[in-house]
């Protein structure tokens, strides 16, 4: 009695924008374990204990085994329940309810075997709601492998953001160790009559910018390190000494596909299919309710009014109670019901299209960001090498007297700004790349 499932449409286009190159990797996402994609092997541990401890996932797991559980519950009405009984029973008649005026005392003994109201499936209403619970503990599957996914590329994006800040960190430290030197020097240096108060009050104001930079860096990498520890669900303890951000190969080069390959490699698209089957499912069962509903009652074994007969010939009993119920009415509550379970997969049919279509945007933003990303770091560096060379040459005119001590300030914090730019968009750009591996349903 279900209407046969139909794969809609893709709400999206065959191939991805032309803002979004693909590149010129051959190896797909989905191909890649994320062993295999993340390299670096303090990462690859990280990424392990949360797989073991975090609490999301394990709630995923467990909503997996209720799904199961529930289908099983489910299946189980196709088949006969089939109870054994045993009974054993004594009265006493009064003479006066007696046709014979005399008391009497009787005994009855039974032993059988029961079914008790099977419903002959004719219809397919019973096969129809096990389909429906079938499709939805698939569903839980596909979700709980979503959750693992997401919670792989997060606890990747926390440590790269870890690395992005003790990058910055060290820069920012190495700043404010130059600054306080020459806040030193130039202390002394006004002392002597040798420097001018604002010449101090600016090398001073370059010293609390390195410092208030700094105590900010601190903080964030406190609280980006405790939300990498939820998301592990422990203590990821001391993290070692890393080399430096931009010379580290963390991540393998991947290859999008045509956005089709999303039906079969993204698991909350897999999850949405799971719940329009499951909706289309519940549509036949609505169905099959206005149809007769035939019932099977019965039992058979052995009865005996004496305990040691109870086995002897002749001592077989039965009983057989079929039932069929055809609705008449109602209230129109069997339309209702297919009415709703129609309006439900609509909303599955839905669900499912703006899925397929989040998930082209993902993959969209990401392939577009590893672009441009790409560019912009190119343009960073060149900047950082025109700031390196300004400073340098601000310092030599300042040594020769030609210049005064602010123009060396001004390219001094200029070079700040910079060196902390480029290690923002190299992160920015290992972030598209995670992103771009778990768009594509790689992890899970």
């Amino acid at each position: 009695m279900a209407p046969e499932q139909q794969t809609p449409p893709l709400p999206v286009p065959d191939t991805w924008p032309p803002s979004a190159p693909v590149g010129s990797a051959v190896q797909p996402a989905h191909a890649l374990q994320w062993r295999d994609y993340f390299t670096d092997p303090l990462l690859q541990q990280l990424i392990q204990t949360a797989l073991d401890n975090n609490r999301d996932l394990r709630l995923a797991a467990l909503r997996v085994e209720e799904a199961r559980a529930a289908f099983r519950i489910q299946r189980a009405d196709q088949f006969p329940t089939l109870t054994l009984g045993a009974q054993a029973a004594r009265a006493r008649v009064p003479g006066d309810l007696n046709a014979s005026g005399q008391s009497a005392i009787g005994s009855e003994y039974r032993v059988e075997l029961g079914v008790s109201s099977w419903e002959l499936d004719l219809w397919g209403r019973v096969r129809s709601l096990k389909e429906s619970a079938l499709q939805q503990w698939l569903a839980s599957e596909a979700g709980r492998r979503s959750v693992e996914q997401v919670l792989i590329a997060q606890v990747a994006d926390g440590y790269v953001g870890l690395r992005e800040l003790d990058e910055r960190l060290v820069r920012a430290r190495r700043s404010e160790e130059t600054r306080a030197e020459g806040y030193r020097i130039f202390t002394r240096r006004f002392e002597v009559g040798s420097a001018s108060r604002l010449e101090l009050a600016g090398v001073k104001t370059l010293l609390t910018q390195a410092q208030s930079l700094r105590l900010q860096l601190e903080q964030t990498r406190a609280l980006q390190l405790h939300a990498l520890a939820q998301l592990i669900g422990a203590n990821p303890g001391p993290l070692p000494p890393l080399v430096p951000f931009n010379q580290a190969a963390l991540l393998a080069d991947v290859s999008p596909g045509l956005p089709s390959d999303l039906l079969v490699e993204r698991p909350d698209v897999i999850a949405a299919e799971h719940r329009l089957r499951s909706a289309n499912a519940d549509i036949g069962a609505a169905r099959a309710a206005f149809l007769p509903r035939i019932a099977l009652t019965g039992t058979w074994g052995t009865a005996s009014s004496e305990l040691q007969g109870l086995f002897d010939s002749g001592s077989q009993a039965w009983t057989s109670a079929p039932v069929i119920s055809l609705p008449i009415f109602d209230g129109g509550r069997l339309s209702a019901n297919l009415e709703l379970t129609r309006v439900r997969r609509d909303i599955a049919l839905t669900d499912y299209e703006k899925t397929i279509q989040t998930a082209f945007r993902e993959v969209a933003d990401a392939l577009a960001a590893r672009r441009w990303l790409g560019e912009q770091l190119e343009v960073q560096r060149a900047g950082l090498d025109a700031q390196t060379e300004r400073a340098r040459l601000a310092q030599l005119r300042y040594a020769a007297g030609s210049a005064a001590y602010l123009e060396v300030l001004d390219a001094q914090r200029d070079l700040l700004d910079a060196e902390q730019a480029v290690v923002q968009v190299q992160r920015a750009l290992l972030s598209s790349q995670i992103a771009l591996y778990a768009a594509l349903g790689g992890g899970a």
